[in-house]
């Protein structure tokens, strides 16, 4: 796409993060306030903020799409300010929607899967421009860097964004709900537009094989590609035991290890200040060693990756462990150890998919990204709902709730540990391939 323009510096890295954390801002809104609102103020069942956000991750399987729409403009920046403006219609729509299911329910709830269904789109269409340009744009050593710059600025999104939106909703009523998130959802778009504006100069459209631009045509080449197929398949089980935990890590907490809702909470921030502590630790490993050949960068990110994902089979082990026989090691050093494992293998997949997607048919980069990130959406959309239904099951046929815990936190291993060998085999083609675009192995 921008062949000639130079690197980005640090500077430029930061920038493209203010894009992350301006989408971060809007989400969180939607997953964390409005979430809240619906089941505390409203009284509503909780299955109807969670089958909406299921929802806006399903909508997420149209990423490869929306890749392809930027693969044949050849920019990338009008999908991410599109996808951008989008996602702040849905944010605002959102708000609207819960103001109205106070007084007409179904009018509201037909409102909120509208507005929930313009947020997929809005974030698939401008995460995927967003991965691809940080890409294009930043040199190989310095890509792990990137990518914890860029999650760590979706994180302080995700803070700065509770934080205030929580004081100016004091006290809260409907119509402030909506005018707070569409102040949120202004400012995270104009601050979206303004760190994109300039990075990719003058562009020139991309020719993908002469005149075919068909999308079809375009992901049946990539889904031929053996390493992106086995790296979405790594991307879903991976993922998919990452956000499992994230609905049973708090009952297990209370129900077996007897912690209060403020402790359990408390629980929840050890384990992410871990996995900002493992994408830290990558960072700066990766960037220790920036002057190595390309077949070390490699191996390296196949290390950090299998043994992130090895680590955190274990970390979920011990959780499992402790179900049935009592803590192994005390369960907070447990969670922190499994937060820093996930952030590890977390932050180096992200660096693998900014440096695997300019590799295969020329051409592709939105296609074969937005696949990835379809498979991560996908994942995360059904890692809650497998293990709570795995959950249920296994307390109706287990008579101790520590064992049917513990069952969870054995099948997570097991994904953990199926990631691992995954990663193994996609990484496997690069550690001989420091290669220019389409020099991998030919598609079977």
């Amino acid at each position: 796409m921008t062949a000639n323009a130079p690197s980005l510096g640090w500077l430029g890295i930061i920038r493209l993060g203010l894009v992350q954390a301006a989408l971060g801002a809007v989400v969180v809104m939607t997953t964390s306030v409005m979430n809240r609102v619906m089941v505390v103020e409203l009284a509503l069942p909780a299955l109807l903020p969670g089958a909406l956000v299921a929802w806006h991750y399903l909508v997420q399987v149209l990423r490869p799409r929306l890749g392809h729409g930027s693969d044949i403009g050849g920019r990338r920046t009008p999908w991410i300010i599109g996808g951008m403006a989008l996602l702040a219609l849905g944010g605002v729509g959102a708000a609207i929607s819960v103001a109205l299911m106070a007084h007409h329910l179904w009018s509201g709830i037909v409102l909120a899967v509208l507005s929930f269904t313009a947020l997929g789109l809005g974030v698939g269409a401008a995460g995927t421009s967003l991965l691809v340009l940080l890409s294009n744009r930043v040199a190989i050593e310095r890509r792990p860097a990137a990518a914890t710059i860029v999650w760590l600025m979706m994180f302080a999104g995700f803070v700065i964004t509770t934080i205030g939106a929580g004081s100016l909703l004091a006290p809260y009523g409907p119509s402030r709900l909506i005018e707070v998130t569409a102040l949120v959802a202004g400012l995270a778009l104009l601050i979206a537009a303004l760190a994109v504006r300039g990075m990719e100069g003058g562009a020139a459209p991309i020719t993908i094989h002469g005149t075919e631009t068909s999308f079809l045509k375009g992901l049946r080449e990539v889904w031929r590609e053996r390493q992106s197929r086995r790296f979405a398949l790594f991307v879903f089980a991976a993922m998919l035991a990452y956000s499992a935990q994230e609905l049973i890590l708090d009952p297990f907490a209370g129900a077996v290890m007897a912690l209060t809702p403020g402790q359990s909470t408390q629980l929840s921030g050890v384990q992410h200040g871990g996995a900002l502590l493992g994408m830290i630790l990558v960072a700066l490993a990766s960037q220790a060693l920036r002057n190595r050949a390309g077949l070390a960068r490699f191996a390296q990110m196949r290390l950090w990756t299998m043994g992130g994902c090895a680590a955190s089979a274990i970390a979920a082990l011990l959780l499992a462990a402790s179900a049935f026989s009592g803590p192994i090691l005390p369960l907070r050093q447990t969670v922190f150890a499994l937060g820093i494992a996930n952030g590890a293998f977390s932050v180096a997949a992200i660096g693998a998919m900014m440096q695997m997607v300019a590799h295969g048919t020329a051409g592709r980069e939105g296609v074969r990204m937005g696949i990835w990130g379809a498979a991560q959406a996908v994942a995360f959309g059904c890692g809650g709902l497998c293990a709570t239904a795995l959950s249920d099951a296994a307390h109706l046929l287990l008579t101790s709730q520590a064992q049917a815990y513990g069952v969870v936190f054995a099948a997570e291993a097991c994904a953990f540990l199926f990631a691992a060998t995954l990663a193994a085999q996609v990484f496997r083609p690069l550690q001989s391939a420091s290669a220019p675009r389409g020099a991998w192995p030919a598609p079977t």
